[in-house]
Formats: structure tokens, C-alpha cells, sequence
């Protein structure tokens, strides 16, 4: 029997005030407790799709339905979608409005009607997740870009949600910071939260997600299990996608005989660990 979709957009179109298509027939599934990925030119509408997944952006034409059911999108049914699933934007000064961080964190908790306790132990987990509990009564105007956005994600997380959107959560984080976000993703996963994140950086995103999706002028042209989607190069060409180095690197090292033709790489070390594992002696024969 077929799961029901935890998210689904179908033959979604949008038209933007200025007359301009965000969406053209966008379809989308997101099924529940995997790792999603959302990948695409700027313009292809990544954004545009996450903001009608959450109910910020309407649909001019299609569906948008939630556990099967089309979203209703009067004051009630909106607050229902927003509790279950949360947005982090990609520009953090978007999303944060208060003046300190512990009170930018409590407002989704304080309008889900609340107790002061269960807020008070919802924003301190939160805060903790995010690895910003010594920060609680700073003003949001002192932290870096970085805190910014962990302070974001603490928001969301203070409501709970079941879905987890991100839109391009790396942008703008050095490298520890991003390893640090990814392990924080994975603890959600592990507790059955689903995430789908944008991205234009196809190497994380084979690395990372259960599913890829696609897009390109405002539809979604493939979806499918990461490795099943890395492996179509007219569809990743088609979204502005290059082959996954991993794949690619793989390919060159099979032609020469140093590794197995069938075996599916997910990441570059995975190649280079493929590598390592080779006897000596087999190395030195192969270059010969």
C-alpha cells in the first residue's frame, strides 16, 4: 500500500502581482521522514515552491494538499499547515523581528496558546538544538550572520513542526558552521522530522538527500532517489545541474580498472575510500 503524501503540490501554477510565472504546472511529492532536495537554476522557483508548501504563497491554479487533502487557506486551516510544517528563510534578517533571541524564539509558542513553562522549555531546547543557549538575552542585532540563522532555525523548532523547509541554508556559513547544520538536519531526521532544503550545490545534495527534485521554469522535471536522479544527465542539464563529482570521478577510475563499474558512490571520499582499500600491489599493476 502507498504511503500517503506528507506534502504534495499538483499542477501548481503561480502568477506573481507584476504578471510574472512563478510555477508553471509544478507537481511535487514529499514523502514522510526522508531527506529532500530541491535543486535548480536561480528563477527555477525553489523559493516559490517552499513558500507554497507552507502556505505564505497561493496557488493561482493546481493544489497544494497536506496529508492528502487540499490545504485550506482560511485563518484556521493556514495555522494548522504552519504548525506542522516550518520555513527558514535564506535571508535571516526576514525571518527575526524582536529584540532579543529568546523572545524571537518564543513568539510561534506563544501564539500556539501556550503555557509559560512549556515555552519557557520549548525555547531552551530549541536554543540548545541550535547550539545557541548562551545567547538567549542577546540583541539579535550583535549576532553574525551565522547566529542569525541559527536563531531562525531555533524559531521553527520551537513550534515542533514536522516538516522542515530550508531555503539555501548553507549560503552564507563557513565550513564548520555547515557541518555543524547538517549534523543538527540529521538529529531532526533521526526523530522522524522531514526536511527538504534548496540548494545549488549538487555534490551535498547526492551526498545528503534521499530524493532529489529537480526544477526548471517553474516546474518540476524530475524527482526520484538520489542516485536513480544523479544518473540522468539530460535531466540534471535540463535543471542547470552538472553529474556529481563523486559519480563522475568514479566513471574515470572504473574505465581504468581500479574500481568496480556497479558500485554507486555517494560522495568523493566514498570514491577515495574505494581507493584506499586496494592492495598496494593492485595499484602499481593498473598503472603500469
Amino acid at each position: 500500500m502507498t504511503a500517503v503524501p506528507q506534502l504534495e503540490l499538483r499542477a501548481v501554477e503561480h502568477l506573481f502581482a507584476d504578471g510574472s510565472a512563478g510555477l508553471r504546472g509544478c507537481s511535487l511529492v514529499l514523502a514522510p521522514g526522508r531527506r529532500h532536495a530541491l535543486l535548480g537554476a536561480n528563477g527555477a522557483g525553489k523559493t516559490t515552491v517552499l513558500q507554497h508548501l507552507n502556505g505564505l504563497l497561493r496557488p493561482t491554479a493546481g493544489q497544494v494538499l497536506r496529508g492528502g487533502r487540499p490545504v485550506d487557506y482560511g485563518r484556521a486551516g493556514l495555522a494548522a499547515l504552519r504548525r506542522e510544517v516550518g520555513l527558514v528563510f535564506q535571508n535571516p534578517d526576514r525571518q527575526l523581528f524582536a529584540a532579543l533571541v529568546e523572545e524571537d524564539v518564543s513568539f510561534g509558542p506563544i501564539n500556539l496558546g501556550l503555557d509559560a513553562a512549556t515555552v519557557r522549555a520549548r525555547v531552551k531546547a530549541a536554543l540548545e538544538a541550535v547550539g545557541m543557549e548562551g545567547h538567549a538575552r542577546h540583541p539579535l542585532h550583535h549576532l553574525s550572520f551565522g547566529q542569525k540563522k541559527r536563531v531562525c532555525i531555533a524559531g521553527v523548532l520551537a513550534m515542533e513542526p514536522d516538516v522542515l523547509l530550508l531555503d539555501e541554508p548553507m549560503a552564507g556559513l563557513d565550513a564548520p558552521m555547515q557541518a555543524e547544520l547538517v549534523r543538527l538536519i540529521e538529529r531532526l531526521v533521526a526523530r522522524g522530522v522531514t526536511v527538504l532544503l534548496s540548494t545549488h550545490d549538487i555534490d551535498f545534495a547526492y551526498a545528503w538527500a534521499d530524493d532529489i527534485h529537480l526544477m526548471a521554469a517553474g516546474r518540476c522535471i524530475g524527482s526520484g532517489p538520489a542516485p536513480a536522479i544523479a544518473s540522468q544527465a539530460d535531466v540534471l542539464h535540463a535543471a542547470g545541474q552538472r553529474q556529481p563529482l563523486a559519480l563522475a570521478l568514479h566513471a574515470s577510475l572504473a574505465a581504468h580498472g581500479l574500481l568496480q563499474a556497479d558500485a554507486t558512490p555517494r560522495s568523493v571520499e566514498a570514491v577515495l575510500d574505494g581507493l584506499r582499500a586496494l592492495p598496494t600491489s593492485h595499484i602499481r599493476r593498473m598503472s603500469r
